[in-house]
């Protein structure tokens, strides 16, 4: 068991220091180190911890990593997997942080990002191709991957889409079951209510629990939470402005490892270290007890016939919502021929030549950093 455990943590350590990108690359990366290099999980088994991930809040990535470290070493591997993952992206952004609040600047990498982003694409794109195979399952399962991409472009909420998905899928899948009369199901969504601007003053325990608030009702992307974080912080506590926090998204989104760890940044800037640590226990401590209580559940989600459907269902239209959002992250970072170069060579030898994704992000960071002393 001790050699499954440094094996998990060294894996997720390499993948916090490297994986660039946002949950739908990690999740890519993740799929490419568990199931076609180390061959810790099946297609399948990969992909139901993905459909598990969606149905609980938290960002995906990470629960991912619990899960996998988990299944792998047990409650010391689900430790270990989650930390070794966060603790590399929360000490990049600390250093961050303190440049910030020393310097009042966010530090440029834009360099670094110009050659990494068209490598993410590519890993996206390959396990999109890898995963999709096997979770298209016939005409209905294809017919729903379409219906969400299109309804997501159309701008219907992804997280709707995802439930709607699971559930039309167990539906069809099960009609022959259905006897007599079958209730409604509704998701209730809570209103946003009126917010007002009321200064209140700042202090280490609110903090904690506002941000531990956040990671344990938060679905859906980036965006989302830069939404949550508006609301709270700078309209109804009144810690930060507007531009502080699109500074905190930016670090989050710039840096490896969680896009959450934009809570490590506004913890620090507003209360130091103290609020930094609290900040990210916070927002990331739900997770770990969400994947805690459904990892055990998995195995007997897909034992039922119903529930197997719904999990079809969330597995396909989660892919489907990966998709779209990699076609818009494409539009924005295949800008030049360059970019589009770099993207397909990376495609090519990520499927031809299984080169390992690690070497790739950084030979198109050295990509980029050529390009801008070349300019």
């Amino acid at each position: 068991m001790s050699q499954r455990i440094t094996e998990v943590a060294k894996l997720f350590l390499k993948l916090g220091i490297t994986a660039f990108g946002g949950p739908a690359a990690h999740i890519a990366m993740m799929h490419d180190e568990t199931v076609k290099r180390r061959k810790w999980l099946s297609d399948q088994e990969f992909l139901d911890l993905v459909g598990a991930t969606n149905l609980i809040p938290g960002p995906n990535s990470t629960e991912m990593a619990i899960h996998i470290g988990f299944l792998r070493a047990g409650w010391r591997g689900l430790i270990v997997g989650g930390a070794c993952f966060i603790v590399p992206a929360v000490l990049i952004v600390l250093f961050l942080g303190w440049l910030y609040v020393r310097f009042g600047a966010t530090p440029q990498v834009e360099w670094l990002l110009y050659g990494i982003k068209p490598v993410v694409i590519a890993i996206i794109a390959q396990a999109l191709w890898s995963m999709g195979r096997k979770a298209v399952k016939g005409p209905l399962t294809g017919a729903i991957a379409v219906i969400i991409i299109t309804l997501y472009f159309v701008g219907i909420n992804e997280i709707a889409l995802l439930f709607a998905g699971g559930l039309i899928v167990m539906l069809v899948m099960n009609y022959r079951r259905l006897r007599g009369r079958v209730g409604a199901l509704i998701i209730p969504i809570g209103g946003a209510g009126i917010l007002s601007q009321v200064s209140i003053p700042f202090s280490l325990p609110w903090l904690f629990l506002t941000f531990l608030k956040i990671g344990a009702v938060l679905y859906g992307s980036g965006y989302v939470l830069l939404a949550f974080l508006r609301a709270d912080f700078v309209v109804r506590l009144g810690w930060l402005t507007d531009q502080q926090l699109l500074d905190a998204i930016a670090i989050g989104q710039v840096t490896p490892g969680p896009v959450f760890t934009t809570a490590t940044f506004i913890g620090y800037i507003l209360g130091g270290m103290p609020g930094a640590l609290l900040a990210t226990l916070g927002i990331f401590l739900p997770s770990f007890v969400f994947v805690a209580i459904s990892n055990p559940l998995i195995p007997r989600i897909r034992k039922s016939a119903w529930v197997s459907g719904l999990l079809d269902g969330v597995n396909v239209a989660s892919l489907g919502l990966m998709a779209a959002v990699t076609w818009q992250l494409g539009l924005a970072s295949l800008t030049g021929a360059l970019t589009i170069l770099i993207a397909i060579a990376s495609f090519v030898l990520l499927m031809w030549f299984r080169v390992n994704s690690t070497w790739l992000i950084a030979g198109g960071g050295l990509i980029g950093l050529l390009s801008a002393l070349l300019r």
